[in-house]
């Protein structure tokens, strides 16, 4: 599906039409806007978040069509009939998703500005590897930048996230699409 021009829009907008979190959403966007600049400015989503811009640092991670992307390089209108997900559409009728619970317990953080990015990587790790080893988890990451350092406490949250979602009581809780 191609983007098209927006009637009464300003030149150059075109519109885009996408699944965010589960919910179909509309929006338009420039030639030159990123999905993330759609996200943060357009649909209020803060969790995404720019670090440096040029896809080194993870911050901006988001899932499209089930795969971890930089949100700062996609341009939005590469995202028209796409699925993306982003750290907010992973907390359920539950509570939060096991993944996000496992970053709190392990304080798999400091400043917290890299974790929602952190969190959205994990998630396509563990919906392609449910059982990763550390050194899985280490490379799968690598993308993913924590400029405090909470390195060790991050990996310790993501095997403990691959333990619960294995675990069968908390896929009850958060049902069969948690992953």
């Amino acid at each position: 599906m191609m983007p098209r021009e927006t009637a009464g829009a300003a030149a150059g907008e075109l519109s885009i039409t996408f699944e965010l979190n589960g919910a179909t959403r509309s929006a338009r966007a420039r030639t030159e806007h990123t999905i993330l600049d759609v996200l943060r400015w357009q649909m209020n989503l803060t969790g995404p978040r720019e670090g440096c811009g040029v896809g080194m640092c993870g911050a901006c991670t988001i899932l499209l069509d089930g795969r971890p992307v930089s949100g700062c390089l996609l341009l939005a209108v590469m995202a028209d009939g796409r699925k993306i997900a982003t750290v907010e559409g992973l907390e359920g009728p539950a509570g939060l998703h096991p993944i996000q619970q496992a970053f709190i317990d392990h304080s798999g953080f400091q400043c917290a500005y890299c974790t929602p990015g952190f969190v959205m990587a994990t998630k396509a790790l563990l919906d392609e590897n449910p059982s990763p080893t550390v050194a899985d988890v280490k490379t799968f990451l690598a993308g993913n930048l924590c400029r405090c350092g909470s390195y060790v406490k991050i990996v310790d949250a993501v095997m403990d996230a691959a333990t619960r979602l294995a675990s069968p009581a908390t896929t009850s809780l958060v049902g069969a699409d948690a992953r």
